[in-house]
């Protein structure tokens, strides 16, 4: 995994997330043909909401997915998008939904943040920074 940084007129960030979707009722309907159709469709709504999919893949009753995304979107706003729009095209090529329900999803997920340092090794760095004088002059050389 590459340390891109994505920059944007008033950030420099590095946002990732690993997100486990389930199936409606954890039923095992994906198929290697259904997991592409749902990989694509995920690729296609990173575009146009200007996020990338890094990483994919599933199994018959979830899949997993590496995110990376700017600091305007939130997780919920990418998951709603994700789920509303594979579910859909789901439906439209033919593939069944679990117990023939309309929704393909579970309404719940799972996403935990990615990469970056260590949580001790960030824990250590700012602690260890230095503190303003009591001057509130901090600790640069030279004078206001």
């Amino acid at each position: 995994m590459s340390s891109h940084l994505r920059r944007e007129r008033h950030s420099v960030t590095d946002l990732k997330i690993h997100l486990v979707c389930v199936t409606k009722y954890r039923k095992p309907v994906f198929t290697v043909k259904s997991l592409a159709l749902i990989e694509k469709s995920f690729k296609e709504v990173a575009e146009k909401m200007n996020f990338l999919v890094q990483e994919f893949n599933g199994e018959v009753d979830h899949v997993h997915v590496l995110i990376e995304y700017p600091p305007k979107l939130s997780i919920s706003q990418i998951v709603n998008a994700l789920k509303g729009v594979s579910s859909r095209r789901y439906g439209q090529e033919g593939f069944k939904k679990p117990l023939g329900k309309e929704a393909l999803w579970s309404p719940s997920y799972f996403a935990s943040t990615v990469g970056g340092a260590p949580l001790e090794v960030l824990k250590k760095y700012i602690q260890n920074q230095l503190k303003p004088s009591s001057e509130g002059r901090g600790f640069y050389p030279f004078s206001w």
